[in-house]
């Protein structure tokens, strides 16, 4: 029998056109994870979105990576905040690393180009990874 993630995991999210504009033309987020003492952890990062795909590279030694090593689960929120109309994205996902062929190296090129802060401080594969984030679940508010 699957868990209700197994499940959740098998259906593919559907993104809105607005959604999809939405978080095509923002580049920062925030992600969830917890720790093997099931400690909350909130951090920023730059992302890339791509066909329903969420993606953000990170160092081997941030707490992120460590608590996505030891649980693959992730909440990512993109958002703008207003006191008249607020407007986010929520979702729940499971995460998959990236660290080194075709895809990385296709990844570390889209992100070489939107990002002052690769340019700055590359890396080579090996030396940090990108995560893929899939979501199983989804909550968007003022995108109508």
């Amino acid at each position: 029998m699957k868990d209700n993630d197994q499940l959740r995991n098998e259906e593919k999210i559907k993104f809105s056109p607005n959604e999809i504009k939405f978080l095509s033309s923002n580049e920062a987020c925030r992600i969830a994870t917890i720790s093997p003492e099931n400690t909350p952890h909130v951090a920023p990062v730059s992302y890339f979105f791509e066909k329903g795909l969420f993606y953000f590279a990170t160092d081997y030694e941030t707490r992120k990576y460590k608590n996505l090593k030891k649980n693959p689960k992730i909440a990512l929120v993109v958002d703008v905040y207003s006191s008249v109309n607020n407007i986010a994205v929520i979702i729940h996902g499971r995460i998959k690393f990236i660290e080194r062929g075709t895809i990385f190296e296709r990844l570390y090129d889209i992100f070489d180009r939107k990002f002052e802060w690769v340019r700055q401080d590359p890396w080579k594969e090996g030396e940090a990874p990108f995560v893929e984030v899939n979501a199983y679940k989804k909550i968007s508010w003022g995108l109508d």
